[in-house]
């Protein structure tokens, strides 16, 4: 799975205001990323087709049928596997070769590293 930028920002949407309408998230959508009320029943209808939003009659209300942290882990093994063939050490490498950590992210890291290594 993988979210458009457009897709993105309703389902970013939804998933901060929790089930709305298809008005209200268009609504929104006009404050937040400049849209017509066209465009946004476009992008709401396009997610529902998807299968990320579930549409519940009357009054078109959507509710996420997937969870952020879903999309997150879809995106993260899609970019493992295309960019760094699966492997999650060459990711961190890469991250971590491209800023310089301060030391409270360092600490940060190792412990996430520790955590990991004591569940195994």
């Amino acid at each position: 799975m993988h979210l458009t930028e457009a897709e993105r920002k309703v389902m970013e949407t939804v998933w901060s205001g929790g089930d709305q309408t298809a008005k209200e998230i268009a609504a929104s959508l006009r404050e937040t990323a400049q849209w017509s009320k066209t465009t946004s029943y476009t992008m709401i209808t396009r997610c529902v087709e998807k299968g990320y939003l579930r549409r519940q009659d009357p009054h078109f209300v959507c509710s996420p049928k997937v969870s952020r942290e879903d999309v997150s882990h879809w995106e993260t093994d899609e970019l493992l596997n295309n960019n760094f063939h699966g492997s999650a050490d060459l990711l961190v490498a890469s991250l971590v070769g491209q800023k310089k950590l301060s030391k409270k992210e360092v600490e940060k890291l190792y412990l996430l590293l520790q955590e990991i290594e004591d569940e195994e």
